[in-house]
């Protein structure tokens, strides 16, 4: 039987990039995000180039009554899924706490912490079920480290850290492997968002070093869900050679 991936926030970056692996690997799809149209580019794209079938299921990871809705909306037979990749996430603004806009706080701890936990309490029952299972949650060394004016995107990537070590204490007994991945500067519309928009700024981010690229990423993601069953990829931290740390990176 075919293998099949659940990947979250997959019209762009990383999570677009991983749906693009796992479909050279021969697994069919389930990719959620929030903008249709992107998902059903990368739909067309992957079933005109590799022989899987992809659904698309469009919610905000935010909205717990949408995601639950639409997640169990899947048939029985699309619910049989070996991996669950946890991609949704943002960072929205570079403000010091006191200056920082609630509206900030509250987008990202709704998709980087309750997103995740909204998708995951939906899914986890499949994976027990099977009494197998990988769950990969993108982390970011924001969980590792905090930063100047970090505060809150760290606070948040933390909490996915903390996640993924919890997840995988209480479904080990389960045979559900966890992975958390933490990487660094990786060039995707992560800046753009993070900086409302602001083209120029989001460019000068990445002046001066090569960063992460997605696919960087979804490499290392694929080597983690491709180990034998006996082997659990728990923890990876991935930085571009040009950086140290959270804060010291080396630019020409």
């Amino acid at each position: 039987m075919k293998k099949s991936a659940l990947i979250t926030g997959a019209t762009s970056g990383i999570g677009a990039a991983c749906a693009q692996i796992f479909a050279a690997n021969q697994y069919d799809l389930i990719i959620t995000g929030r903008r249709s149209e992107k998902l059903e580019e990368v739909k067309k794209h992957i079933e005109s180039s590799y022989p899987v079938h992809v659904t698309t299921l469009c919610f905000d990871v935010r909205n717990r009554e949408e995601t639950i809705a639409s997640l169990n909306s899947l048939p029985d037979t699309k619910k049989n899924i070996d991996i669950l990749i946890n991609n949704a996430g943002l960072a929205v603004g570079v403000s010091p706490i006191d200056e920082g806009s609630f509206e900030d706080w509250d987008r990202m701890i709704d998709t980087n912490v309750k997103g995740l936990l909204n998708v995951s309490k939906t899914v986890i029952p499949w994976l027990k079920n099977q009494e197998a299972g990988h769950i990969v949650n993108i982390g970011s060394i924001a969980g590792k480290e905090v930063y100047p004016n970090g505060n809150v995107y760290c606070a948040s990537k933390h909490a996915v850290d903390a996640l993924s070590q919890a997840m995988r204490i209480d479904l080990v007994k389960h045979g559900i492997k966890v992975t958390n991945i933490a990487p660094g500067m990786v060039e995707t519309e992560f800046s753009l968002v993070r900086l409302y928009g602001d083209e120029n700024k989001a460019d000068q981010v990445y002046v001066g070093f090569d960063p992460l690229t997605a696919n960087d990423v979804a490499e290392t993601i694929w080597f983690c869900a491709s180990r034998p069953a006996h082997v659990n990829i728990a923890d990876v931290l991935i930085l571009p050679t040009a950086q140290a740390n959270a804060v010291t990176v080396v630019r020409k």
